[in-house]
């Protein structure tokens, strides 16, 4: 693999990881519309890696608030403390994730990595962001999330497991459904992002170690790196859009990709 590989892998990761168009459903569909070999899953690891240390660098003031409100109250499971509250929910947002990738990872992962399967995810669920957003009012800060709220999200995040859904585009849309704001939503599935992906980088990256590749090891700090610059980026792109606009324009974008992509996958375009 080429240091332009990993550079452009990348940088699309970290540029559509915190957009709701499906960071792996691009990372994949590179290699098949170009002569680059399919990186694989760690790399892909890798470059997600990059993007949640841009969420810890951008959203350092409310991890801070969080770490420091779980330890003010002992540990314990809090949501009079808005630091600690954010903190469980966050947790409790994850547990599904966790408890589906696992399952998943044991049987393979290799038949997900489709275009007819990204397509149809990309087209179905941009379509489902666009309806929540458009239809569904913003009434609701953090401040008034539940756990009940926080669960739900956390079982949409398990749809993101599937390439072509995006992590942050189901997140939102079910954010949306529950009438949260929309920097509210974007800023609670950033955040979210990091327990998921911290877990699974650090899995990929211990079976890497003991496979004794440290090519593959290289490549990922190149990934690692590259990603973080562009995620930065991206977080501060979206999160400035959201003042005054919608989630509209990634939705339009979705729906052509993804015809694009069906109309490709059967045969009707070459």
């Amino acid at each position: 693999m080429t240091n332009l590989q990993i550079l452009i892998l990348s940088v699309i990761q970290g540029f559509t990881e915190f957009l709701p168009v499906s960071s792996s459903g691009h990372l994949i569909l590179l290699s098949k519309f170009t002569n680059f070999p399919d990186q694989g899953i760690e790399l892909d690891a890798a470059v997600h890696v990059g993007s949640i240390l841009a969420v810890l660098i951008y959203f350092n003031k409310d991890i801070w608030r969080m770490i420091t409100g779980v330890i003010k109250t002992h540990f314990k499971p809090s949501f009079q403390n808005h630091g600690a509250k954010m903190f469980w929910l966050l947790l409790m947002g994850t547990i599904p994730a966790v408890i589906f990738g696992l399952l998943l990872h044991s049987f393979g992962t290799d038949w997900l990595r489709n275009t007819k399967i990204i397509g149809w995810n990309i087209l179905i669920f941009g379509i489902l962001l666009g309806i929540a957003d458009e239809w569904c009012p913003s009434e609701r800060k953090l401040e008034n999330m539940r756990a009940k709220d926080a669960l739900l999200i956390g079982f949409a995040q398990c749809l993101a497991l599937i390439p072509g859904t995006s992590r942050s585009g189901i997140t939102i849309t079910m954010s949306r459904l529950l009438r949260i704001e929309r920097r509210e939503a974007a800023k609670f599935c950033m955040l979210l992002s990091v327990p998921v992906i911290a877990g699974a980088g650090l899995l990929l990256g211990i079976e890497m170690y003991k496979d004794g590749d440290f090519t593959k090891l290289h490549h990922a700090a190149l990934g690692v790196g590259y990603s973080f610059i562009a995620s930065i980026a991206a977080i501060f792109i979206m999160m400035n859009w959201l003042k005054k606009y919608t989630f509209l324009p990634f939705v339009l974008y979705r729906v052509a990709l993804g015809a694009f992509l069906l109309a490709y996958s059967y045969g009707f375009i070459d």
